[in-house]
């Protein structure tokens, strides 16, 4: 690897920044990373299914490989924001040749339906990060009841069942689908994690329902229904009694209950199915009907951080129509809409350029591809000198500004006081569920 001739900062340090991180550094650039968190790993580590360790394990391993390089610093525990005590001004003047914002939809979308924030009412990712054990969210308690209904049809909805089905077992969870089961946005393993539990007669009975506004929108019920039977041959063994169901083409209008007993039902609009320029939509047809539920859970998606003081667009920072450093024909500059022009040195990648989009492997693939648009520009500034005295005069503004900022050393201290514990617990795994506990196994 070559000796670092540029300065860069990344704000965030899931897959998306530490994927750009290390290609930046193998094109010559000494990169800092910002994180909210105290670990990195973002939606990797908070997001995953606690059960696919695997998967996690793999990425923990590859996203320790990119820490290990030298020309790569780590500061968790530091938010940057408008609200904050660093801003992305604070980095550009002191130093950094750009900045590339990889936060993620930290942001929290909903519908604005009346009753949406009653008692019961709560949004998929608070859920996911609790039971993931990301602070402060594994500290609050989340009251669930016996009969939940969850809003959404892809793999964010069916992680929140698994939990509901596996871990909660709770009587009955009743996925609340906007479009038909030709539209479903789930993938087979995921639906083999709940598919014993599902009600095949009340299944039959909705797929029913909605065979002839499939057929009429020129889909193919025998194909869609599939998506769903395939499933169960490799389904895993039922833990419980729940009872997990589907309601079609169904769009949420109003949350009803009350501030003392909480919520009661979902007030939900009957949609059919249209063809528009080539694509299947749903379009309401003015019924509305009521499903009863005692707790309601939106996974719909995500928007970004608001704090963040960059133009947002369709729940993504708003990125340049006509860019000065494109790859592959995508803009990664982050664009001011009040000038018509690029934010200078400011780029955008993953979640942040294009909310709630694809897995870890499209998260890094975007990442590297800022990466390379930001290689672009730094070429057309030319390499900087004292860049190790930049990050030393930066790390004592941090020390200055914040009360626990976390660095490498600090995340090995904190990885093996996690495996100590995971093996005096028998267990494959183990994470601390406090800020407060893993500042104390740093040395804090």
């Amino acid at each position: 690897m070559q000796d670092p001739q540029y300065m860069v900062a990344i704000v965030g340090a899931g897959p998306a920044g530490l994927y750009a991180a290390r290609k930046l550094a193998e094109g010559g650039a000494r990169v800092v990373l910002f994180n909210r968190d105290i670990k990195p790993g973002g939606l990797a580590e908070y997001g995953i299914y606690p059960d696919k360790l695997k998967l996690k394990f793999g990425l923990r391993a590859q996203f320790q490989q990119i820490l290990d390089l030298p020309t790569i610093d780590y500061y968790g525990n530091v938010t940057v924001c408008c609200g904050g005590n660093i801003v992305l001004e604070d980095l550009l003047e002191s130093g950094f040749q750009a900045v590339l914002i990889t936060t993620g939809a930290q942001g929290t979308k909903w519908l604005r339906l009346p009753g949406e924030n009653l008692p019961g009412v709560y949004h998929a990712k608070n859920i996911i990060f609790h039971y993931n054990l990301l602070p402060p969210f594994s500290e609050k308690k989340y009251l669930l009841g016996k009969r939940v209904a969850v809003v959404g049809a892809g793999n964010v909805m069916m992680d929140v069942a698994h939990y509901l089905v596996r871990d909660r077992k709770v009587d009955e969870v009743i996925a609340v689908v906007r479009r038909g089961p030709g539209d479903v946005k789930f993938t087979r393993k995921e639906m083999e994690t709940v598919a014993r539990n599902l009600d095949l007669p009340a299944f039959e009975s909705e797929f029913d329902r909605v065979v002839p506004i499939m057929q009429s929108a020129g889909q193919n019920p025998v194909a869609s229904k599939a998506a769903f039977m395939d499933a169960l041959p490799k389904a895993l063994e039922p833990v419980s009694q729940t009872r997990f169901r589907f309601e079609f083409l169904v769009s949420p209008v109003r949350v009803l209950g009350d501030w003392m007993n909480g919520v009661n039902a979902l007030k939900v609009e009957e949609n059919t199915l249209v063809g528009v320029d080539g694509n299947v939509k749903a379009r309401g047809t003015g019924t509305t009907r009521q499903i009863e539920a005692d707790t309601i859970i939106f996974a719909i998606g995500d928007t970004v951080d608001r704090d963040f003081c960059v133009p947002i667009f369709n729940d993504a920072y708003m990125s340049a129509p006509q860019p000065c450093f494109p790859v592959e024909g995508v803009s990664f500059e982050a664009y001011n809409p009040d000038t018509n022009q690029p934010i200078e040195h400011v780029f955008l990648a993953g979640w942040a350029r294009q909310a709630s989009t694809g897995l870890v492997g499209v998260a890094r693939r975007d990442g590297e591809r800022a990466a390379e648009a930001v290689l672009q520009f730094l070429r057309t500034q030319g390499p900087m000198r004292d860049l190790d005295n930049v990050v030393e005069k930066f790390e004592q503004r941090l020390v200055e500004t914040h009360e626990r900022v976390v660095d490498k050393p600090h995340l090995i201290k904190l990885k093996s006081a996690e495996s100590i514990d995971a093996q005096k617990l028998g267990l494959e795994d183990f994470k601390f569920a406090t800020n407060d506990e893993m500042f104390t196994a740093m040395g804090y």
